[in-house]
């Protein structure tokens, strides 16, 4: 979907159902609610997706940023959780091995659990709500920035503009990512989950959540990488051990590249920390944390052909 190149825009990082955060970063860059909805005079909100999950109020969230949306005041697009909750409740093809497009493992019912304990005595304002998330375009671009939940892979892009109307999921291309070898699921693993490798062999990884894995998430804008500190890019680093072993020229070739003459890119998904600054002068990514008491972050976007460390703006979340 195509955004207004002369616009000046605030897009906004990860909410996560941190309802009462959100009003705070909106009053602070100076929206204010008339008629129910938060408005700016001369500025639209981009939200990067990840509204819903693990938050405290995942359905306040979602009612504030679908009113701006549908009045014109913001656009938003889909976050991997988004496609998480379609994926859940959409029957799979019968050939594809699944009962739906997104399995019901314990993995995908923890993440999606608050959302539907949230809605539990809403059912027609949740299912609304997964009607409206079929509405939401997986990346947004104008000839100067673009906006995607994870990565921008030109590739990947250039076959959705030909699948799919606007960036946004159709009823067939949702069926069709229950196949974990076809285009739409590993499109959408891409745009929305980013770049991974797996890790050394023997080798495993326990997040926060508890959730136990094998491979890691790499950078996508690492020119001339070496080993495979060089490339991890997520809050839980490599072991000290993995992180120093040399990457093989098989496993160079098969990292993807964001070029730094790229246009202005941003991204949400990654649960960094920190001040919220540019990762390189066109790259920047607005996922600090929030629902686990770090950042809500925004960026003030003009007219700036580079990325402006100044034009950060960000409110802690409170506990």
């Amino acid at each position: 979907m195509i955004v207004d190149p002369e616009r000046s825009y605030d897009l906004i990082g990860d909410v996560h159902g941190c309802a009462h955060t959100l009003v705070r970063l909106l009053d602070l860059l100076g929206y204010r609610q008339h008629g129910g909805v938060w408005r700016h005079p001369r500025r639209q909100v981009i939200f990067l997706g990840d509204i819903i999950d693990r938050g405290p109020r995942i359905r306040e969230a979602l009612h504030l940023v679908h009113d701006m949306v549908d009045a014109g005041q913001a656009h938003c697009i889909m976050g991997n959780h988004e496609f998480n909750a379609l994926g859940w409740f959409t029957p799979a093809p019968p050939d594809s091995g699944r009962t739906f497009v997104r399995d019901h493992t314990p993995r995908y019912a923890k993440l999606l659990e608050q959302t539907f304990e949230q809605f539990e005595h809403y059912p027609d304002e949740w299912r609304a709500f997964r009607e409206w998330f079929l509405q939401l375009p997986l990346y947004l671009e104008s000839e100067r920035f673009r906006v995607v939940h994870a990565c921008w892979d030109n590739r990947v892009i250039d076959q959705l503009r030909e699948r799919l109307q606007d960036g946004r999921l159709d009823p067939a291309f949702l069926a069709e990512a229950a196949y974990p070898d076809r285009f739409a699921a590993k499109a959408l693993d891409r745009l929305l989950r980013g770049t991974d490798m797996p890790l050394p062999a023997g080798v495993t990884l326990t997040s926060a959540e508890g959730f136990t894995r094998s491979f890691f998430r790499t950078k996508f804008w690492e020119e001339n990488p070496q080993t495979y500190g060089d490339v991890v890019f997520q809050p839980d680093g490599l072991p000290e051990q993995a992180a120093r072993l040399p990457l093989s020229d098989s496993q160079k070739s098969r990292l993807f590249l964001y070029g730094p003459d790229d246009p202005l890119l941003f991204v949400g998904h990654y649960w960094r920390s920190g001040t919220p600054a540019p990762i390189r002068p066109n790259l920047a990514c607005l996922d600090y944390s929030a629902v686990m008491y770090g950042k809500l972050v925004a960026y003030r976007l003009d007219r700036e052909p580079l990325l402006d460390p100044a034009k950060f703006v960000w409110v802690e979340v409170e506990q």
